[in-house]
């Protein structure tokens, strides 16, 4: 069974390819679930955050506050990079615990992990190919402008804060261009799915 690592910009289709995938069988981990859950009170990552930021940003549930914490990293690189360096070494410890144990279940052909920052968190070394989503910039902000109901100019600070097409593609095993129509993408994607298959 491969492994591979999804990877793409924001409104790239990251989430339809994977559903498309695993309508076909391949079994999904998304890391943005899994980035819910890494602060989860009683882990060690809970307790760094707020060893890092202060016990301020817990809640009064007892667990992290985002939206508190996301008010201590928003516009701070400094702050951004001591969160992530929490943050991604233990979502990546989380998927790799799952994938081993599907790995050994044994029971599909593929598994999928759906990462947006999968190649700036080096993520890279726990998939056997990586596959890179790509849009051109106009057509990822009308998307996301319309499913985020968010203006232009925040759509573009996310967009430019994240790696090129360019620099995600130099690490890509397959490149999917989601320019286009949904037909064109699913094209792409059935074939890229057929060789991986044929190939495990």
């Amino acid at each position: 069974m491969k492994v591979i690592g999804l990877t793409g910009g924001i409104a790239s289709g990251k989430s339809t390819i994977s559903k498309w995938l695993a309508e076909h069988g391949a079994y999904i981990i998304d890391a943005d679930k899994l980035g819910h859950r890494v602060y989860e009170s009683g882990t060690e990552a809970f307790q760094k955050v707020v060893t890092t930021f202060g016990e301020d940003v817990v809640g009064e549930d007892g667990e992290i506050d985002r939206r508190v914490l996301g008010s201590k990293v928003f516009g701070n690189e400094a702050a951004l990079k001591q969160l992530t360096d929490i943050a991604w070494p233990a979502i990546k410890d989380m998927a790799q615990a799952e994938i081993e144990s599907i790995l050994e279940a044994g029971q599909h052909d593929l598994l999928v992990l759906e990462a947006a920052v999968l190649i700036e968190a080096n993520w890279m070394d726990i998939v056997d190919e990586v596959w890179v989503v790509t849009v051109d910039r106009e057509t990822a902000i009308d998307r996301s402008m319309s499913r985020d109901s968010l203006d232009r100019e925040a759509v573009e600070k996310r967009i430019d804060a994240q790696l090129t097409n360019e620099e995600r593609s130099a690490h890509a095993t397959v490149i999917l261009d989601n320019s286009g129509s949904w037909d064109e993408l699913r094209t792409g994607v059935s074939s890229a799915y057929k060789q991986v298959i044929t190939t495990s």
